[in-house]
C-alpha cells in the first residue's frame, strides 16, 4: 500500500501512514488543552492507518476516549473512540497541507485566542542577536519523512 499521509513522533520511535484523513479541526475543550500541553488539540480522523514503526502508548483520558502517544518521547498521537481514530496534524510529515476547517470545544477556548496573530514578532535586529544561537543547535528530532532506521548511531551531544 502506498501511503498519502505520514508522520510520527518527534523521537522516530513511533510513525505511521494513512490513505486518507477527515476534516482537520481544532478542539478547545479542557481535556484536549490538557492532553496536547497547549491551547487546542488539531485533529483528523484517520482511515487506513497503519503503524509503521512502534505503537503508541495509551491514557484512557475519559470514560469514552482513550489518547496515543510516544512512550519514549512523549508526543500526542492519538484521540481514538468509538468511531474512530484521530490523528494529531502536528504529527504529520507535511502539517502545513492539512488545514484545519472546522473548530470545536468553543466554551473553553482561550479569550485571547483571536488577538494572537497581531502579537509583536522580533525586530530584525532582534533576530540577529539570536541568530548564533539558533545556527548552533543541533536537532535530534526524526526527519519529517519516513527512515530505514532510527534512531541514529550516534546521538551524542557535541
Amino acid at each position: 500500500m502506498s501511503a498519502r499521509f505520514t508522520g510520527g513522533c518527534q523521537c522516530g520511535a513511533v510513525r505511521f501512514a494513512c490513505e486518507s484523513l477527515g476534516r482537520a479541526s481544532l478542539c478547545h475543550c479542557r481535556m484536549c488543552q490538557k492532553a496536547f500541553g497547549s491551547y487546542f488539540a488539531p485533529l483528523a480522523t484517520a482511515q487506513g492507518l497503519t503503524w509503521t514503526r512502534g505503537a503508541p502508548k495509551h491514557f484512557q483520558s475519559s470514560s469514552v476516549v482513550r489518547r496515543g502517544f510516544c512512550g519514549e518521547c512523549g508526543t500526542p498521537l492519538t484521540y481514538e473512540h468509538a468511531h474512530g481514530v484521530e490523528l494529531a496534524l502536528g504529527a504529520f510529515d507535511d502539517p502545513a497541507a492539512l488545514p484545519p476547517v472546522i473548530q470545536m470545544g468553543l466554551e473553553a477556548r482561550m479569550p485571547f485566542f483571536a488577538d494572537l496573530a497581531g502579537l509583536p514578532t522580533r525586530t530584525p535586529a532582534e533576530a540577529e542577536k539570536v541568530a548564533g544561537f539558533y545556527a548552533s543547535v543541533v536537532s535530534r528530532q526524526h526527519p519529517d519523512h519516513d527512515t530505514a532506521a532510527w534512531p541514529p548511531q550516534d546521538r551524542s551531544i557535541p
